[in-house]
């Protein structure tokens, strides 16, 4: 029974995990657009998704952790996974920023008005969005080589 339910945690990571790339990258495209009102809508929404993919991701992932695979000392004896935590951890803080931008919208859009965002604003968004997409990457790779056994101690 147990190997039934590792192998559909593991998918549901994975399809979180994928749908969680997928958010942030529709992001990165509808704030290179031109922004009215329907792309703030849209971006609100790519980010509440983001968001929501993000939780499943954590959620699942430890109970992948705790309860399924390898189990929890493996893991914490493991460099790579760690780095990759750590990295999960620093793309979630990142993406603060851009959320309570597209929060900050809400008064405006409930008004029938487009959000208004200086070129400043806009490349503050874009340079943290390009550091969460490096930190997607890195967390990629740090899969890989955990899934490796590369740098297990202990």
């Amino acid at each position: 029974m147990f190997r039934d339910l590792s192998a559909l945690f593991a998918f549901l990571h994975h399809l979180a995990a994928f749908a969680l790339v997928a958010a942030l990258a529709l992001e990165f495209v509808l704030i290179k657009g031109e922004l009215d009102a329907r792309a703030a809508r849209r971006l609100q929404l790519t980010d509440l998704v983001l968001g929501m993919t993000s939780g499943v991701v954590l959620v699942v992932g430890l109970l992948r952790v705790f309860y399924f695979e390898k189990g929890a000392s493996y893991y914490l004896h493991s460099a790579p996974f760690i780095a990759k935590l750590v990295l999960f951890l620093a793309v979630g803080l990142l993406s603060i920023v851009p959320t309570m931008e597209f929060l900050s919208w809400r008064k405006a859009l409930r008004q029938g008005q487009t959000p208004s965002l200086d070129a400043g604003k806009l490349r503050k968004l874009r340079a943290v969005m390009h550091l969460e997409l490096v930190g997607v990457v890195l967390i990629l790779l740090c899969a890989v080589l955990m899934a490796r056994g590369v740098g297990h101690f202990g």
